[in-house]
C-alpha cells in the first residue's frame, strides 16, 4: 500500500499577498493570504484579517481594548480559476473544509516537531 503523501506547505515567497473581499453592502474587508495548502490537485489559501492602510493610519489597536481588532478571524478559502483565468476565492465544501483542516493540524504539527 502506498503511503500517503502529506500535504506540503506552498511559500509565498516575500511578497505580501493582501486579498480584498467585498460584501453584499459594498463594505471591504481585507485579509494577507498567511499560507497556501495544496491539497490533491486543488489549492486552499489560510486568509487572516488584514488592516488597510487607512484603517492602520486611523486606529492603532495596540493595547485599545476596543475590541474591533477582533471582528474578522482567519479562515480557509479555495482557490479557483475563474473565466478569465484569474485566481478567485471561494468558500469550501464542508467535506474540503474538513480535508484542509486535517492538513493544516498535520503541518503545523510537523512543524512543532522540528522545532
Amino acid at each position: 500500500m502506498p503511503e500517503k503523501e502529506k500535504p506540503a506547505l506552498e511559500e509565498a515567497g516575500d511578497e505580501e499577498v493582501i486579498i480584498v473581499m467585498t460584501d453584499d453592502d459594498g463594505n471591504e474587508f481585507y485579509y494577507r493570504e498567511e499560507m497556501i495548502i495544496p491539497l490533491g490537485d486543488e489549492k486552499f489559501a489560510l486568509l487572516v484579517p488584514a488592516e488597510s492602510d487607512e484603517e492602520a493610519a486611523e486606529h492603532d489597536h495596540e493595547g485599545c481594548g476596543c475590541g474591533c481588532e477582533d471582528d474578522d478571524e482567519a479562515f480557509f478559502a479555495k482557490i479557483v480559476l475563474n473565466e478569465d483565468g484569474e485566481e478567485e476565492y471561494i468558500e469550501p465544501s464542508d467535506e474540503e473544509f474538513e480535508a484542509v483542516c486535517k492538513a493544516y493540524d498535520e503541518l503545523m504539527d510537523d512543524e512543532e516537531d522540528d522545532e
